[in-house]
């Protein structure tokens, strides 16, 4: 049997209690991916084109820290990464995590929740930076049931 991990970043809660559905339906392990420095509602501001948000995705090298890092991701088969939709893309945090691993005989599956956005673009970027990553199609998750999340699940087997 594979060895799930849901890990995921969360600015508002929606995509943690996406992550935490999937986690249930998959049997896998919850993992915050945590910003060294929390983002505040001023952090996340996007019509603010100073705020630490927007000058994150304005920069593509950026990478926000993070704390809480895992010791054994070597355990891990298959990695679902969820994240909200910034700037039709995945927040600068999840480059962050994905430079933290080495994902080399994984399966990783991307999956977002979104206030209007779609995940395509931001499936091609992680692909196009990450190219020796086994992806699997990600999926926008807004207000996904436990019964889709079964479907999708079984979908990715």
């Amino acid at each position: 049997m594979k060895k799930v991990l849901v890990a995921y970043f969360s600015a508002s809660g929606v995509t943690k209690g996406v992550a935490q559905k999937l986690a249930e339906v998959t049997g896998g392990t919850l993992h915050e991916i945590k910003p060294e420095q929390a983002y505040t509602d001023a952090d996340l501001d996007w019509h603010e084109k100073q705020s630490r948000s927007s000058v994150e995705m304005k920069d593509k090298s950026s990478r926000p820290a993070i704390t809480d890092k895992l010791a054994n991701m070597k355990d891990y088969d298959v990695v679902y990464v969820g994240f909200p939709i910034w700037w039709y893309t995945c927040p600068t945090i999840i480059n962050t995590f994905m430079e933290a691993y080495d994902f080399k005989g994984k399966t990783v599956i991307p999956f977002a929740t979104s206030g209007g956005s779609g995940i395509k673009k931001a499936c091609e970027d992680l692909k196009a930076a990450y190219p020796d990553v086994n992806w699997k199609e990600g999926k926008l998750l807004n207000q996904a049931s436990k019964k889709d999340l079964e479907s999708w699940v079984k979908e990715q087997k």
